[in-house]
């Protein structure tokens, strides 16, 4: 990998916006865009699906690889509806199969906090969602007339002495607790030998709680893009 970046996104911006910005972060890493001879575009939200194959295609002179319509190429997915598993959780999927082989689970620490399961067969056989832990935190406060904003700090202690003190020991160790349970259950229907590999933004937070995550992959998305890309390409 030679860079990433993490930018805030919004549905309204045209193509051409987004492309400013791409444009400027190339050249902020001294990066020719005449360079770059693919793309893979792995997106979970419509409207900028289109944006940015728009912007690829203008700017960039490219047909991008939209993983959601790819990735049934690589990973069988054993769902009721394929069409309805994202396409950041078959790319994670994916990512965790070159790494881990497999079956492995993949929990995905985001907006929700997502539990792929690929069984033996390499096949991707379903997901739990539960609430993501900020998404959690903040419903709870948002409800509580007298619950203040709290950082996500792990606190020394399960038995909170405060207000502060207790709503992080709910929210660091329930969310431990949820994942070990989770973890306990999917690996049951796997078979019970399943690697489990953490991915998002605050998966070293909860992984220091629990005993069940083997591996720490924060970039493990992106690396499963790359190999959707790749394989479907024939490289």
């Amino acid at each position: 990998m030679i860079t990433h970046w993490r930018i805030f996104t919004d549905v309204k911006k045209l193509a051409d916006e987004y492309a400013v910005m791409m444009l400027s972060l190339f050249e902020s890493e001294n990066m020719n865009k005449d360079e770059i001879k693919g793309c893979a575009i792995s997106s979970v939200v419509p409207e900028l699906t289109i944006a940015f194959r728009d912007m690829v295609r203008r700017h960039l002179k490219l047909e991008p690889l939209i993983v959601s319509a790819a990735a049934g190429r690589v990973m069988h997915v054993n769902a009721d509806n394929p069409s309805e598993v994202g396409a950041d959780l078959i790319a994670n999927a994916v990512g965790a199969r070159a790494l881990y082989g497999s079956p492995v689970i993949v929990i995905g620490f985001g907006t929700a906090t997502t539990f792929s399961a690929v069984g033996a067969d390499g096949n991707f056989e379903g997901v739990a969602i539960a609430p993501g832990i900020i998404t959690g935190a903040e419903s709870l406060i948002s409800h509580g007339a007298m619950l203040p904003q709290v950082d996500l700090h792990r606190p020394e202690h399960a038995i909170g002495k405060n207000t502060i003190l207790s709503l992080q020991a709910g929210i660091i160790f329930g969310f431990a607790g949820l994942v070990e349970g989770l973890c306990a259950r999917i690996q049951e229907e796997l078979g019970g030998n399943a690697k489990v590999v953490a991915t998002g933004g605050l998966a070293r937070l909860i992984a220091r709680e629990v005993h069940c995550i083997d591996a720490y992959e924060p970039e493990l998305t992106l690396e499963g893009v790359r190999i959707i890309y790749q394989k479907v390409k024939g490289e």
